[in-house]
């Protein structure tokens, strides 16, 4: 029977780099198991690039989109803050009434109907 050694796991999650390191090197089982993950981890650093420039182009983008609203909101208020008719009349909490807009009402203020 081959007995594998299945200490590897748990020294690379639970232990020191040392004691990882000097386990490695008088067990063959976990050798293996390192050179492993060491490839696997040269993967990852060659195609990492192509990821990241993808990060970038999404924050990019989120950042246009933020300066885009800041510019819509300053000009929405500037122009308002610069035309004071405008501003006026559109006040907070100042709302239209059926006899402002010429409507027959009567005492209560209700419309009129015939």
């Amino acid at each position: 029977m081959d007995n594998k050694c299945s200490k590897y796991e748990g020294l690379f999650v639970f232990s020191s780099d040392e004691k990882l390191k000097e386990h490695i090197e008088e067990c063959d089982n976990c050798r293996a198991e390192q050179k492993k993950m060491d490839r696997i981890s040269e993967l990852i650093q060659e195609v990492k690039p192509y990821y990241t420039r993808k990060k970038n182009r999404l924050r990019r983008l989120r950042a246009v989109a933020a300066v885009l609203l800041v510019v819509l909101f300053s000009t929405t208020f500037g122009f308002l803050y610069s035309n004071e008719d405008l501003a006026d009349s559109l006040m907070y909490g100042d709302t239209l009434t059926a006899e402002d807009l010429g409507f027959p009402v009567d005492s209560y203020g209700l419309l009129m109907v015939d």
